[in-house]
C-alpha cells in the first residue's frame, strides 16, 4: 500500500517570525553601539543667568575649567600663546566668547579679559546657562 503525501503551497503568505527576529537583533545592535558612542570635549559647568541671549556670529572660544586650564578652540593654550592669538583675532575683527566654569578663578577671567581688551579685541562675551523659571 502506498501513502502519498499531500502538500499544497499556498501562494502569498510569508512567514513572518524571521522578520521580527531580524528586526530584534538589528534594534538590540543599534541599542548598544549608541550607547558607546561618546563626544569628544572639555566637562565645564556654566553658571545660570535670567537675561542670556543667543550669540549667532562664529566667535573665538577660550574655555576655562575649574583648574583654570586653558583651551583655545579645544586645545590647552599657554596665556602666552593666547596673546598671540588675541593679537590675530583683534586684526580679523572676530567677537570672542569665554566659556568659564562656575568655579573657575575669577582672577583668571579677569586676566584673559584685559588681555583681550589690550589686543584690541573690542566684543567680549561670557557664555552662560539659561536659568528655567
Amino acid at each position: 500500500m502506498k501513502f502519498k503525501r499531500h502538500t499544497e503551497l499556498k501562494k502569498g503568505q510569508l512567514d513572518i517570525a524571521p522578520l521580527v527576529d531580524v528586526v530584534f537583533l538589528l534594534l538590540i545592535f543599534f541599542m548598544l553601539t549608541s550607547s558607546f558612542i561618546f563626544q569628544p570635549g572639555i566637562k565645564v559647568n556654566l553658571p545660570k543667568a535670567v537675561t542670556s541671549e543667543a550669540l549667532h556670529e562664529k566667535s573665538l572660544v577660550v574655555l576655562v575649567t575649574n583648574s583654570d586650564i586653558l583651551y583655545l578652540n579645544d586645545r590647552a593654550i599657554t596665556m602666552k600663546e593666547l596673546k598671540s592669538r588675541m593679537r590675530i583675532a583683534a586684526k580679523e575683527k572676530k567677537p570672542l566668547l569665554i566659556k568659564a566654569d562656575r568655579r573657575a578663578s575669577m582672577g583668571k577671567i579677569v586676566e584673559i579679559w584685559d588681555l583681550c581688551r589690550d589686543s584690541g579685541i573690542s566684543q567680549i562675551n561670557i557664555a552662560t546657562s539659561q536659568e528655567i523659571k
